[in-house]
């Protein structure tokens, strides 16, 4: 970020993205753009209205001060010259506390507009949202109006109506005010009409909006008692509210309800305004305003979520946030959402701080300290528990927050609130230092934070600049016309149990995917990547119990060992070697291909991102975002659904995929686009060759374990899903063969939908492969590292000991096409994902022999006693990254895992090692 980015994070942006979200959480309620800046004109100015009244009464002082000196200053003007003239005003001023530089608050409105009119500027002449949208006789809110034309000439009308508008508003404001303040407003709406003449209608029409708004202010200003005034209006609008709710309203019961609230609640007002409503007066001294409060309050706002609440979810999971395709440092982040709270909370909050008087100083004051105490207990106790968060700041399932648990919250933080309202009366003189306390306590947390990912991230940036790092158009897989290819996939999340209904409803897959065996009787060894990936890359060595059994090593070394199994052994057997994305090589998110350094024969690549457009969106989302949910963490319960927006933030340009439902959804995710676009590229990235002996390929994607809904049938991205048709008349094709999958919610059919999108991506390669004469003499090996407990199939719901075990999330995918294969087969053998390396070699190498612990690779470990399966979830090797794996609770399959009396409990929270 540059200066003036930092300066515009600082002093623009909060008020741009605060123009946002009102934006959009008004076009959420209402059914027309136009209707929604109409209400971001009214919020706006209601918001902004007592820091108006206020520099208007700043600004009437100083004009009072200026008449009053007027006469004496040309006194001294007419009988001084120069110094001496100079000098007899410093003391005139002085003499009358006047400083030269109050004269600047004659212009205070001025100088407030500026940065309002910059951020709605920047907002409404950039939507998309209302770009080719028709409001009333204007054709297009996104752009100029051209409602007349006149010889061919299109005339803009809504600037020339805003300028009227402001000319009206400001000659019955300027009455009897000095020519220099005339002059001022009227160049002011001239300048606007200039400015804003060419601008999109939106724009012009929020502007005008403003000017109506400032107008019927100007008025009430100068009316009798305008309070009243405005009290009756409020009083007709509530009983309007109220009539239509009871007699004309034929809605929802609760939206009549309501209105008829509002209409009783606009009563109170007119009630009280004329002494029907009485109110105690207060005899107490009024409290003394203490700036240090403030200033205290809001550099611990600014710190907890500018700095360490950012820093700490990057501190987690540092290299989650780098595409080493495209680098940006993830301290940028934190960066931008410290840049954003320094300018809500010491700016602009400063800003409305400042012209409030005594009493409202005061009010500011205790309501800052008690958004202090609220926003810890809430980032500490309550929400912590939403489930996993992706780099695009999503959690992977949908935050569910029950009234119950809104109800503990608000009640936590009304007594917070009292507790520190209690304790400003009775510690007032301790309240700096407990807040200087706090302040520095976060800022070495944040500190802390901010070394260990600058430490993560300047070893991955010299991974990245000593990397293969292969360009978009390199032919990175090479496949030998005439030797024999042997290619493991492994898709992350695969999920094994759908493929009997993604064909079903596909029925080319079955001709694209000749000569596979399924195999549906799958197990892996746990249900996440650092359990199920060891025995799939090694073989039977490598299981969850086994790596326990080397209790004197490292889980890394064990983990990159298994990596290194079978391109190692292919390498010293003549083989052409390439490994893409190894999952967690060295336990790190972006893989660490200097494992295979002592290896030059082996050609490593990561490919995640490298075909995706979508990275630019990323960055500058990740930027907004943060400071969004550094904000919502700390928000109390009741809003927090509403500051994450189901990942959206309320952006008004989605970030990720917006999901409404079983069957319809917004916008793309870039976390799935990144790994599914490398499968749409693999027929570009494809080298066939017949000057090549024999080749291995091993080669990991994440689009299952990054999931997507997707268009249907066609199963393709778009930026506007509904399938609420397709999969009303499809129904069907959940029932295979009598077996029942159940789909019942966003999170099933945004798997099932990515599965088909990932098999289709296959099957095009695969013809592609046939095409060129490389299919039969490829062997093909389809496999996952785990599944996902989603509740689909009661036949794998199992209950052990008191406990319910979902064992979909255990249930692989397994798919093999040996060389020369025809047909698509089923075979229902008990196969776990330990069984691919075997596969892999399978009558290619003589006694094929683990290159590091020297023991032959077989499958013989499968029957020789049932297999034992970790159902731990500490997946985050920055934390399970010791000798062994975690204590957890183990079980037991054999056979068959679709019989629930193969499974058994074998142990709880306890490290089971081979030995045992």
């Amino acid at each position: 970020m540059s200066i003036s980015e930092i300066l515009y994070s600082i002093l623009i942006l909060p008020l741009q993205l605060f123009f946002e979200v009102v934006f959009v959480l008004a076009n959420r309620q209402l059914p027309h753009p136009g209707f929604a800046i109409i209400a971001l004109s009214l919020v706006m100015n209601f918001l902004v209205l007592p820091l108006y009244r206020r520099a208007d009464a700043i600004q009437e002082e100083e004009r009072d001060i200026e008449v009053k000196l007027a006469r004496g200053v040309a006194h001294i003007k007419k009988m001084f010259k120069g110094d001496e003239k100079m000098m007899m005003l410093r003391t005139y001023y002085r003499q009358n506390n006047y400083l030269p530089t109050d004269a600047i608050k004659g212009s205070l409105s001025l100088f407030l507009e500026i940065p309002f009119f910059i951020a709605a500027y920047q907002f409404l002449s950039h939507l998309e949202l209302i770009k080719g949208v028709a409001f009333g006789p204007v054709a297009d809110l996104g752009a100029p109006d051209a409602l007349l034309t006149v010889a061919g000439v299109s005339i803009n009308v809504l600037p020339i109506i805003m300028t009227a508008v402001n000319l009206i508003s400001s000659a019955i404001f300027v009455r009897g005010y000095p020519l220099k303040t005339k002059i001022q407003l009227y160049s002011m709406a001239l300048f606007f009409l200039v400015f804003l003449y060419s601008s999109p209608a939106g724009l012009v029409f929020y502007w005008t909006l403003n000017n109506l708004f400032s107008l019927v202010k100007t008025i009430f200003y100068k009316i009798e008692n305008p309070r009243k005034v405005l009290a009756v209006l409020l009083s007709l609008c509530g009983v309007a509210a109220a009539v239509y709710g009871i007699f004309f309203y034929h809605g929802l019961v609760r939206n009549k309800v309501y209105m008829v609230l509002f209409g009783i609640v606009a009563q109170l007002w007119l009630l009280w305004k004329t002494g029907k409503i009485k109110t105690k007066e207060k005899t107490s001294e009024p409290s003394i305003p203490d700036a240090k409060v403030f200033w205290m309050s809001a550099i611990f706002l600014t710190v907890l979520i500018g700095l360490l609440i950012p820093s700490s979810v990057i501190k987690a999971s540092p290299q989650e946030f780098v595409n080493v395709q495209h680098f940006f440092h993830p301290l940028w982040y934190v960066v931008s959402a410290g840049c954003l709270a320094t300018g809500t909370f010491l700016v602009w909050m400063r800003v409305f701080y400042w012209i409030s008087d005594k009493r409202g100083k005061v009010i500011f004051e205790r309501i800052l300290l008690c958004l202090c105490g609220a926003a810890v207990v809430d980032y500490i106790f309550f929400g912590t528990d939403y489930g996993i968060l992706s780099y695009l700041l999503k959690y992977d399932r949908p935050i569910n927050i029950t009234s119950k648990l809104k109800m503990i919250n608000t009640l936590v933080l009304i007594f917070t609130s009292g507790i520190i309202c209690w304790g400003i009366k009775r510690y007032r003189n301790k309240i700096f230092s407990i807040l200087l306390t706090v302040i520095l306590a976060a800022g070495g947390m944040s500190a802390f934070n901010v070394y260990e990912v600058w430490s993560n991230i300047k070893i991955l940036e010299k991974r990245i600049e000593g990397g293969n790092a292969a360009g978009r158009d390199e032919k990175i897989i090479q496949l030998s016309k005439s030797g024999k290819n042997v290619v493991v996939i492994m898709l992350d999340r695969g999920m094994g149990p759908y493929i009997p209904y993604l064909f079903n409803e596909n029925k080319n897959l079955r001709e694209q995917f000749s000569g596979f065996t399924y195999y549906p009787n799958t197990t892996s060894f746990g249900g996440f990547t650092n359990f199920g990936t060891p025995a799939l890359f090694g073989g039977y060595e490598y299981t969850p119990m086994e790596m326990n059994s080397r209790k004197d090593e490292k889980l890394v070394s064990k983990q990159n060992e298994a990596l290194k199994v079978m391109p190692v052994l292919f390498s010293q057997n003549g083989y052409e070697v390439t490994v893409c994305d190894p999952s967690y090589a060295n336990y790190q998110w972006v893989p660490d291909l200097s494992i295979y350094s002592d290896y030059p024969g082996i050609r490593t690549y990561n490919l995640d991102g490298k075909y995706s457009d979508s990275l630019v969106d990323e960055v500058a989302s990740n930027k907004r975002n943060f400071f969004f949910y550094s904000l919502m963490r700390s928000s109390p319960q009741l809003i927090q659904g509403t500051v994450y927006d189901n990942g959206q933030y309320n952006h008004t340009r989605y970030s990720s995929q917006k999901i409404y439902g079983p069957s319809k959804a917004d916008g793309i995710a870039p976390s799935f686009m990144n790994t599914y676009s490398v499968l749409t590229n693999l027929r570009r990235i494809t080298a066939i060759r017949g000057d090549v002996g024999n080749t291995f390929l091993m080669m990991t994607n994440n689009a299952t374990h990054e999931p997507m809904m997707l268009q249907e049938p066609e199963y393709l991205p778009a930026e506007r899903v509904d399938n609420i048709e397709y999969d009303a008349q499809n129904k069907s094709r959940f029932n295979v063969d009598g077996k029942n999958m159940k789909m019942e919610n966003e999170q099933h059919y945004i798997h099932y939908e990515s599965n088909m999108a990932v098999l289709n991506a296959l099957g095009k390669w695969f013809d592609y492969l046939k095409k060129n004469g490389v299919y039969d003499n490829t062997r093909i090996i389809i496999v996952s590292d785990h599944g996902r407990q989603m509740g689909q199939f009661d036949e794998l719901i199992v209950k052990k000991k008191g406990k319910t075990y979902d064992i979909e999330g255990f249930a692989a995918l397994l798919m093999v096409k040996d060389y020369d294969a025809q047909e698509f087969n089923v075979s229902n053998e008990f196969m776990t994902n330990g069984d691919v390396p075997s596969l892999a070699v399978a009558k290619l190498i003589d006694e094929p022999m683990n290159p590091f612990t020297g023991k032959i690779i077989s499958n013989a470990e499968k029957t020789a006693h049932a297999q034992y399966i970790i159902t731990s979830n500490k997946w985050n090797t920055d934390k399970n990254n010791g000798t062994q794996f975690l204590p957890s609770d183990w079980l037991t399959v054999h056979d068959d895992i679709w019989n629930k009396d193969n499974w058994e409990f074998a142990a709880e929270d306890a490290v089971l090692t081979g030995s045992e």
